[in-house]
């Protein structure tokens, strides 16, 4: 079974949007811990755009009602980022190698460039006892290296399997991904995945066993909508008929 945390990204920015706290973004984590997702995911940028450096801490304590759940917090490891992180203390930490003007995530971590830097930031999340997850691109060669300077697992960057879904690609780039994955499994590394995964995509890459969590939140979001839409303009009907 793959464990499903769910990002809450997209409930930080609609509250954003109109300077409430509505949605409240402990109250939907309680509502998707209640339905059984295994954890919360948030990615605080530097501009707190949707989620914010107050969530992680607002979600750490909901989380010490839910002793089965975890909390993983992502970004990248700046100063303000890593002392977030070290306060609050997530039971993970995806390191995500962002630019602060990025729209989202677009790459993995280049470690023939980026072992030095990230070496010292995975030692002193890991002293903390944080697990530590590297976001990386489905290289089967990159994944020895991931473990040798420290981290725990390693989340696939899955958007270009997300586009090749559907299309004749599909096969190879497929087999690409169960290929890091294993790699990965051997190098003694446990596997993440996500990025523009949703319930079309997502079985077929984690059918095989490999993956042991995803992290799914924009699409989430945008299939509740298609979902539940209809069911909420049906309910104002009534309410005003």
């Amino acid at each position: 079974m793959t464990h499903l945390s769910v990002n809450l990204n997209k409930i930080g920015l609609l509250r954003n949007s109109r300077g409430r706290d509505y949605p409240n973004m402990v109250s939907m984590a309680k509502r998707t811990l209640d339905l059984g997702a295994f954890g919360i995911t948030i990615h605080p940028r530097p501009d707190q755009r949707h989620a914010t450096y107050q969530d992680c801490h607002d979600l750490k304590n909901l989380l010490k009602h839910y002793p089965n759940a975890e909390l993983n917090i992502e970004g990248f490891p700046d100063d303000a980022f890593l002392n977030v992180v070290l306060e609050v203390q997530p039971h993970q930490c995806t390191l995500v190698p962002d630019d602060p003007n990025q729209l989202t995530s677009d790459h993995g971590w280049n470690l023939s460039r980026d072992q030095d830097a990230l070496r010292p930031v995975i030692n002193k999340l890991k002293a903390q006892g944080i697990r530590v997850v590297l976001f990386m691109d489905p290289d089967a060669d990159n994944m020895a290296m991931a473990k040798e300077i420290g981290a725990d697992r390693v989340e696939l960057y899955t958007e270009a399997y997300a586009n090749a879904y559907d299309t004749d690609a599909l096969p190879e780039l497929l087999a690409q991904y169960h290929g890091a994955a294993q790699a990965a499994l051997d190098a003694g590394l446990e596997v993440n995945a996500g990025h523009d995964l949703d319930l079309q995509n997502v079985e077929a890459l984690c059918e095989t066993g490999l993956i042991k969590e995803v992290s799914i939140g924009h699409a989430l979001t945008i299939e509740a909508l298609d979902l539940g839409w209809d069911n909420v303009v049906k309910a104002y009907l009534e309410k005003l008929g």
